[in-house]
C-alpha cells in the first residue's frame, strides 16, 4: 500500500501569516511516497515527534526525491538539495497516513469501500481532520513553531486560504485563484533554512519592535489584498506589496528574504505585468513568477543567467491519498505552461 502526499508552494502571506494574516498555499504535483511495508531509511525530526507523542507507532520507508533538486552530474544522490516545497511536512503526512491505512481492518476497509463506491468516491483510509491535527502538532513540536500551512496543503490538497486563530489553531478553507493566471516556479542554486530566517526576523522584533510591526503590517495588507484579488492584475499588485515589505524586513533583519537575484529580475517581471516573489521564508529555495501570461523567452534566459532554474509543476494537486486508489488528479487551478 503506497501512500503519497504532495508538497506545497506558498503563494502569499509569508511571515505575515504568523501575525494572523491570511496565507495562500497550494499543493503541487510533486509528492513524497511512503511504503509501510519497508523499513525507514531515516527518521526525520517531525516523524520522531509524532512517535514521541504517541500519534505514530513507527517510521516507514519514504522517497522525497521529487521535492529535491537533482544532484549534479557525477555527484552522489545525497548531494541533492531541498527545493523548499515542504518536504518535512509531506514526509510526516505520508508516514502518518501510511500507518493509519495499514492499521485499518479489512472489514472496515470493505465497509468504507462499499459506501464510497455507492457515492462514486474513493474510500479514505483515515480521518483527515485527525491526521491533520496529529501532523500539525508534531511538525510544530519538531520545528519550534510555525504556521502549519505546509501540513494543511499536504493533507487537504488544492489551493487553500489559511489563517492562524486563537491558541494557534489553523483555519483552512479552499480558495479559488483568479482565472487566466500563470504561475511559474524557479529554483535557486542556494538552499535556505527557514528556521534561520525566522530567528533573524524575531531578533529584529526584539530590538526594533516598531519597524518589525510596521513592515509586517504592510505585508499583511498585501496578504489580505491577495485573498480578495479578483483578477491577475490585482493579485500581482498584492504580491508586489508583500515583496516590497519583505525586502525591507530582510534588510533590517539581516536576512536575505528577497535575494539579490530576485531583486535584479523583479523589474523584468514587472515589465511583463507579473510579480516575482519568494515563496515562503525566502532566502533562496524557490520563487514564483505570477502574471496573466507565462514569462517570455527573454525572461527565462535572464532567470537562468541569474542562477534560477525553472521547475515544472502544477498547482491544486490532490491531498494525501493511497496511490493505487487515487483518482485522476483534478484539472489544475492555475494555467501553467
Amino acid at each position: 500500500m503506497i501512500v503519497r502526499a504532495p508538497g506545497k508552494l506558498v503563494l502569499s502571506g509569508a511571515y505575515a501569516v504568523l501575525e494572523g494574516a491570511p496565507a495562500l498555499v497550494a499543493a503541487v504535483d510533486r509528492y513524497v511516497l511512503a511504503d509501510p511495508a519497508r523499513p525507514a531509511p531515516l527518521v526525520t525530526d517531525e516523524v520522531q515527534a509524532a512517535i514521541d507523542a504517541g500519534a505514530l507507532d513507527r517510521a516507514v520507508w519514504f522517497d522525497a526525491s521529487a521535492l529535491r533538486a537533482p544532484a549534479p552530474a557525477g555527484a552522489p544522490a545525497a548531494a541533492s538539495r531541498k527545493l523548499g516545497l515542504g518536504s518535512s511536512a509531506a514526509i510526516l503526512v505520508a508516514t502518518l497516513a501510511a500507518r493509519a491505512a495499514t492499521r485499518a481492518t479489512a472489514a472496515a476497509a470493505a465497509t468504507r469501500a462499499t459506501a464510497a463506491a455507492a457515492a462514486g468516491q474513493p474510500a479514505p483510509a483515515w480521518d483527515a481532520r485527525a491526521l491533520f491535527l496529529d501532523a500539525l502538532a508534531a511538525h510544530r513540536r519538531a520545528q519550534g513553531g510555525g504556521s502549519g500551512v505546509d501540513v494543511a496543503a499536504s493533507v487537504h490538497g488544492g489551493v487553500l486560504c489559511c489563517r492562524l486563530g486563537p491558541g494557534g489553531a489553523l483555519d483552512v478553507a479552499p480558495h479559488a485563484l483568479p482565472g487566466e493566471l500563470a504561475v511559474e516556479v524557479f529554483a535557486s542554486d542556494a538552499a535556505a533554512r527557514t528556521s534561520d530566517m525566522l530567528e533573524r526576523v524575531r531578533a529584529l522584533a526584539a530590538r526594533d519592535p516598531a519597524a518589525h510591526r510596521a513592515l509586517l503590517g504592510a505585508a499583511a495588507e498585501g496578504a489580505i489584498a491577495a485573498v480578495a484579488a479578483a483578477d491577475a492584475r490585482a493579485l500581482v499588485a498584492a504580491l508586489d506589496r508583500q515583496v516590497d515589505a519583505l525586502a525591507e524586513l530582510g534588510d533590517r533583519a539581516g536576512a536575505p528574504i528577497v535575494t539579490p537575484a530576485l531583486r535584479r529580475l523583479r523589474p523584468a517581471a514587472a515589465a511583463e505585468g507579473a510579480s516575482l516573489a519568494p515563496s515562503g521564508a525566502g532566502g533562496g529555495d524557490v520563487s514564483i513568477f505570477v502574471g496573466a501570461a507565462p514569462p517570455s523567452a527573454a525572461f527565462l534566459e535572464a532567470a537562468r543567467a541569474a542562477g534560477l532554474d525553472r521547475v515544472p509543476m502544477s498547482l491544486g494537486a490532490p491531498g494525501v491519498h493511497v496511490l493505487d486508489a487515487a483518482r485522476p488528479p483534478p484539472a489544475p487551478h492555475v494555467s501553467h505552461v
